[in-house]
């Protein structure tokens, strides 16, 4: 089957994707990977068919209207319209790359953020399928986790707390996407309440890249909806790491991890002065992974080593703890190494991880970036890598994620909708050519007499 994959984001909002795709891959299927070209290389160096849309994460994230986006956590009202100012502009040309990415696909795996993927599997008259990588549906469980309220509060508004994301979502690119629909699809609009009611009223199949282990599947979750684990993209057989890293991480005792992968403050200066003095304050060694600029390039002391990336499944077992900003992708990777995580968020989804790190106690109460202090820092360190408890559960947690094969999981369950809509489509046929055989009969029979 010829499957195409559409995903906008960060690193963190590729890779698990980048996984997902080499395990349809495998399974046979052919699989065409669309994201923004800042992936490219390396999409197309796991051997995956590469198709642009339009976008440079980056940058946005580095502008001004990104910054004050990235600040707006704790209130979703502010980051959906800030993401909706961001969005628009890119999304015409994002339109246009997406449909011709899918011009010949026969089924489309779409990300949350590249919802054009709904709309133009319902032109194309093919399945669409959502892999999301944080627990998003409409459940009584606990409230939807970009808003910042407690599961205390009860069923019922657990439920409403969804309702009112999916709306706040929705309603900023309504007219947009009407438009597109229109003009380009030539589809009647979304009405006012927007897909979501569709999909849930359809118990359209949904693939959640997480691990049960650490959110369990909601009971009034239906049966197309699959918590299958992580999709872990594994390094490269043939990576080898950098000697002076191995070099460092053989001196001494094992560091500390700090990165905060593509999140980006106004001051990465004052941010690596932080973790330093922490760092100093604990004495403890450190590696700073300076990713896409979240600290700062500077000359450090023997005792802490930098890197611009690495991949976490084989540096993160190493070391004695990791601190990072709670990405779903890093959170993963962190629970999965068998280490205490420290979380400190900036937005979206970053404080629930956090929290969830600590609920499970495999790792402190998370510290938001704007209460990171180098006292709150070296506290949640001393506690880490001290806390024999905690530690214990860290490897605990690790060796169950451990045991756990995402990727294979959901193919697997793709497979088996795959086969149900082909057996439902040919019995649907088999009763209209009944239904019409009978009636040509009976006619025929009526016409003779």
């Amino acid at each position: 089957m010829r499957i195409t994959i559409l995903t906008l984001g960060s690193r963190g909002d590729v890779q698990p994707y980048v996984a997902l795709a080499l395990g349809l891959k495998k399974a046979g299927h052919k699989v065409k990977f669309a994201t923004t070209p800042t992936f490219k290389d390396f999409v197309t160096d796991f051997g995956l068919d590469f198709a642009p849309l339009e976008g440079d994460v980056r940058a946005v994230l580095e502008g001004e209207l990104g910054q004050t986006w990235l600040e707006s956590s704790g209130n979703p009202i502010d980051f959906f319209r800030l993401y909706g100012e961001i969005a628009r502009p890119l999304n015409e040309r994002q339109f246009v790359d997406a449909w011709e990415a899918c011009r010949d696909a026969e089924a489309i795996f779409y990300a949350p953020l590249a919802f054009s993927g709904y709309h133009i599997a319902e032109k194309l008259r093919i399945p669409a399928y959502v892999p999301i990588l944080q627990p998003i549906l409409r459940t009584r469980e606990f409230p939807n986790l970009m808003t910042s309220s407690e599961s205390r509060l009860g069923g019922i508004y657990n439920r409403l707390t969804y309702l009112a994301i999916e709306q706040l979502f929705w309603q900023p690119f309504r007219p947009q996407v009407n438009e597109w629909r229109k003009s380009t699809l030539g589809l009647p609009p979304i009405p006012w309440w927007g897909p979501s009611w569709r999909q849930y009223k359809n118990k359209n199949t949904v693939f959640c890249g997480v691990s049960p282990s650490i959110v369990p599947k909601p009971a009034d979750w239906h049966e197309n909806i699959h918590m299958t684990g992580y999709w872990f993209l594994p390094h490269p057989a043939d990576w080898q790491p950098p000697q002076d890293l191995l070099n460092f991480l053989e001196s001494g005792e094992p560091p500390v991890y700090f990165g905060f992968g593509s999140m980006k403050g106004r001051d990465p200066e004052a941010l690596t002065q932080t973790v330093l003095a922490a760092l100093a304050k604990t004495g403890r060694r450190g590696i700073l992974l300076t990713g896409w600029g979240g600290l700062s390039d500077r000359n450090l002391p023997d005792t802490v080593f930098k890197i611009d990336s690495i991949p976490h499944d084989w540096l993160f077992p190493q070391m004695a703890a990791v601190v990072h900003h709670g990405g779903a992708g890093t959170t993963a990777a962190g629970l999965r190494s068998g280490v205490p995580s420290i979380v400190a968020p900036f937005f979206a989804d970053q404080p629930f991880w956090g929290k969830k790190v600590a609920e499970l106690g495999v790792g402190p109460q998370p510290i938001p970036q704007s209460e990171l202090t180098v006292e709150a820092l070296a506290a949640a360190i001393q506690t880490a890598t001290t806390d024999e408890d905690m530690r214990h559960r860290a490897r605990e947690l690790g060796d169950r994620i451990q045991a756990e094969d995402g990727v294979t999981a959901a193919v697997e369950a793709f497979e088996r909708s795959v086969s149900s809509s082909i057996v439902n489509h040919a019995m649907c046929n088999l009763f209209i050519q009944n239904l019409t055989t009978r009636g040509n009969g009976e006619r025929g029979t009526g016409n003779g007499g």
